[in-house]
């Protein structure tokens, strides 16, 4: 690929021309990098099932509200996650450690209904406080939500919002007043393909107030008036 000459000139295209795969090449490629979702639920007879999700955000804090973008099987049946979900109305995000990326591989193998995921990583859970699926003990992070709403959208994907109602993070990680420290985090996210980014390369940028962006153009404005 190219990236020089004009950075003006733009390829079009009608997502009404395109077919489903062809969308979500151009989606995954360009919003990046995703966060992951390392979901873990539990079924009607409660046996764990663990997958990872990069269609996946946090919509709001107040209610506090994460969102799954959860595919259909092929076959056209929900996956595991989301009839687990219906079934028991909870789930737990997980967030992926660049130490846990291997193990969350492990998980994303389209293992059959019933099989234990997390043993096959070698994982440990701690039992969930408010809802019945259990957190992954080596996240550093994880979010009991109980289900909030489903939308179904179309014949290959659910989104599914869920309300945090209890968080379970490692002690190192964050500080009495609330802040967590992305670099013991060391989240790692989705690229377009099989690609995967970390956290590590960090900057801050504040947000400039009215009267900082005026202070911080007002030169440049002044020079070209005269």
């Amino acid at each position: 690929m190219n990236s020089g000459g004009d950075p003006f000139d733009a390829v079009d295209f009608d997502f009404s021309r395109l077919g489903e795969r062809e969308k979500y090449k151009l989606l995954i490629g360009a919003v990046v990098p995703r966060p992951i979702a390392w979901v873990t639920t539990v079924d009607k007879a409660g046996r764990v099932n663990a997958a990872p999700f990069s269609f996946f955000n946090c919509l709001s804090a107040e209610p506090a509200i994460l969102a799954l973008g959860v595919e259909y099987r092929p076959s056209g049946f929900s996956k595991d996650t989301g009839r687990n979900i219906r079934d028991t109305q909870a789930f737990t995000v997980n967030i992926v450690s660049g130490a846990l990326m291997d193990a969350m591989n492990v998980t994303a193998v389209p293992f059959d209904a019933g099989v234990d995921e997390l043993a096959h990583a070698g994982l440990r859970t701690r039992p969930g406080v408010k809802v019945p699926s259990p957190a992954i003990a080596e996240s550093p992070a994880a979010f009991e939500c109980r289900h909030h709403v489903t939308l179904s959208i179309g014949n290959s994907r659910e989104i599914i919002l869920g309300e945090v109602v209890y968080a379970h993070l490692h002690r190192g990680i964050v500080n009495e007043r609330l802040h967590v420290d992305h670099v013991g985090l060391d989240a790692i996210g989705r690229m377009g393909g099989h690609g995967y980014a970390t956290t590590r390369d960090y900057f801050e940028l504040p947000t400039m107030t009215v009267e900082q962006w005026e202070k911080e153009t007002r030169p440049a404005s002044a020079a070209t008036a005269r």
